[in-house]
């Protein structure tokens, strides 16, 4: 038989139970990504306001800095250059000061050496140079000055602070007296002229007739060159020197003898050559007149 059961039907009116409910799944894949919607202007501006301001407020992170202490070499080095600088600075101070300064102008000029000329030529003509400060005085400017005195052949000088200029003068030798006429010119183995002497006799050179202006200039020169390496001594026993060519100069001694020179060639030779057979003992029987010292390895007395 069948079951006494009854199938139950809903009424149209009546709602159907609801269904059990379903266990809630946790899902672990990622949300879906916003929509794309475009902000709104003003949203937009403000955002980026606190996104600034907050960037602004973050303190710097400096928990991963390390400070190094520096190096021994380059403190030393920079420490170095430091002072260098300033020594420097203050030598370049130190020296404008001692360049420029009032303090070390030429006050008074000391002169020495002088036999030709005074001192007091040689301070008249070094009187631009009086308050100039000592450092930029040269012996250049100096020479310059003294140039008009034709005996001064060169000059040295020395600064003696605070106001002393030290002025040491070497001047032109005078080898011979050039005769012209009835005067008498002393000049230097270069012919120039240091003086005219108003008396020539007080005056132990060589004369030389006519100069250079009627010799020849080239025969004056191998004169004068010959003379000029004489020593003082032997200068002294000269009377007058002649050339008939620049191979053929003579010389004339006070005595009387004759000087055979030659040319102007191993003239220092021919100057100790010459010097050793004045100082040998005269020889009253045989009296020597001439000396010839043209071939100076092979000298000639007769």
């Amino acid at each position: 038989m069948g079951s006494p059961r009854r199938p139950t039907y809903a009424s149209p009116g009546r709602r159907q139970p609801a269904a059990p409910a379903q266990p809630e799944v946790i899902s672990a894949s990622k949300s879906a990504p916003e929509t794309d919607t475009p902000p709104l202007p003003g949203r937009k501006k403000a955002k980026d306001a606190d996104r600034k301001r907050t960037a602004d407020k973050a303190p710097a992170s400096t928990d991963n800095v390390l400070a190094f202490p520096e190096p021994p070499g380059k403190r030393r080095k920079r420490n170095f250059l430091v002072a260098l600088g300033t020594v420097l600075a203050l030598v370049c101070a130190l020296l404008a000061a001692a360049i420029f300064s009032p303090v070390l102008a030429v006050g008074t000029v000391w002169v020495s050496g002088t036999r030709l000329v005074t001192p007091e030529q040689v301070q008249a003509a070094l009187e631009p140079l009086k308050g100039k400060p000592l450092p930029q005085i040269s012996d250049e400017e100096v020479s310059r000055l003294l140039a008009p005195l034709v005996q001064i052949k060169s000059v040295s000088t020395q600064a003696r602070p605070p106001s002393g200029l030290v002025v040491q003068v070497l001047e032109r030798v005078p080898v011979a007296l050039v005769k012209q006429g009835e005067q008498y010119q002393l000049v230097d183995v270069d012919g120039v002229v240091l003086a005219s002497p108003a008396d020539p006799a007080a005056i132990a050179l060589p004369v030389i007739d006519g100069g250079a202006g009627t010799i020849g200039k080239d025969l004056f020169q191998a004169t004068a060159a010959v003379l000029g390496a004489l020593p003082l001594d032997v200068l002294s026993k000269l009377s007058n020197a002649s050339a008939q060519s620049v191979d053929a100069v003579e010389l004339k001694l006070v005595d009387g003898q004759t000087i055979i020179w030659g040319n102007a060639g191993e003239k220092e030779l021919k100057a100790k050559v010459l010097e050793a057979l004045l100082k040998v003992p005269a020889d009253p029987k045989n009296p020597v007149r001439v000396y010839d010292v043209s071939a100076p390895r092979h000298p000639v007395t007769r």
